[in-house]
């Protein structure tokens, strides 16, 4: 099976934007990889270089096709529809791709209860199992700070959990507790990448802080990152000029299928 990788880590840590240079370091080397938009703040697409321009309708507001797919109208509190749908055929037909990375966007679901069980999380959890069972692409995830769109179902075949995060406490409290959720999902490994290391102090503050996890590498704060931010541009258009560092790191992910 291929690799599966879930990125996590609290808002604002550079998440996202490390999981699409991974995505396309991976397809750079001739794999074929999904990525995963599971945030509720969608900006993956950008970080993939896909235009502003092309429209992307997040899987979970895709009404018409719920309602084909469950036999339940989407909203459905009562009533039956079926917890099994088709969706082998979501991921060619309403995913986006560029430079070897397809991208799908899973959206949201808007609850009127807690805990209810309707049509469009039936959908995401039975596309999510597919994706992550049944695909033999690499399959790159970036969640919500931790796991939510993971079942039991789908947790056995994810090879790591890949917990991002800065210098300081706040960040390291996210890892700690994203790392307990992985844990009582059944994620057997718990990665760590430092992002926006500045100085050799704040490579130990991490270090330190996070002694018994398993680190894989510190990125530093990046000039091109903060200028594609402002820019609107997704970061290294050239790959050849991706630091050492970051290629260093997608080849330790890709060795974990091995």
């Amino acid at each position: 099976m291929s690799l599966k990788l879930a990125f996590g880590g609290k808002g604002g840590v550079g998440k996202t934007t490390l999981s699409a240079l991974i995505a396309r370091l991976i397809a750079e080397k001739g794999k074929r990889v999904i990525a995963i938009d599971a945030d509720p703040v969608s900006n993956l697409a950008s970080g993939l270089g896909i235009p502003e321009e092309k429209e992307i309708t997040p899987i979970a507001q895709l009404s018409d096709l719920i309602a084909e797919r469950t036999g339940a109208t989407p909203g459905t509190m009562g009533g039956f529809f079926t917890l099994n749908p088709k969706v082998d055929d979501i991921p060619d037909r309403f995913s986006l791709e560029r430079d070897g990375v397809k991208l799908l966007v899973m959206g949201t679901v808007q609850k009127g209860g807690s805990g209810c069980i309707c049509p469009e999380s039936t959908i995401l959890k039975a596309l999510m199992l597919h994706l992550v069972l049944q695909r033999d692409e690499v399959v790159i995830m970036d969640m919500e700070a931790g796991v939510e769109h993971l079942g039991r179902a789908t947790t056995s075949a994810v090879n790591a959990l890949v917990t991002v995060v800065n210098p300081g406490k706040r960040s390291r409290v996210a890892a700690l507790q994203i790392r307990k959720l992985a844990q009582e999902l059944g994620i057997k490994r718990v990665l760590v990448i430092g992002n926006r290391v500045k100085s050799d102090e704040d490579r130990k503050m991490i270090e330190e802080g996070l002694k018994d996890f398993e680190i894989i590498g510190f990125v530093p704060e990046l000039d091109e990152v903060v200028a594609s931010d402002r820019s609107g541009e997704r970061p290294y258009n050239n790959l050849n000029h991706v630091p050492e560092e970051l290629n260093r790191i997608a080849r330790t992910l890709s060795e974990l299928e091995a």
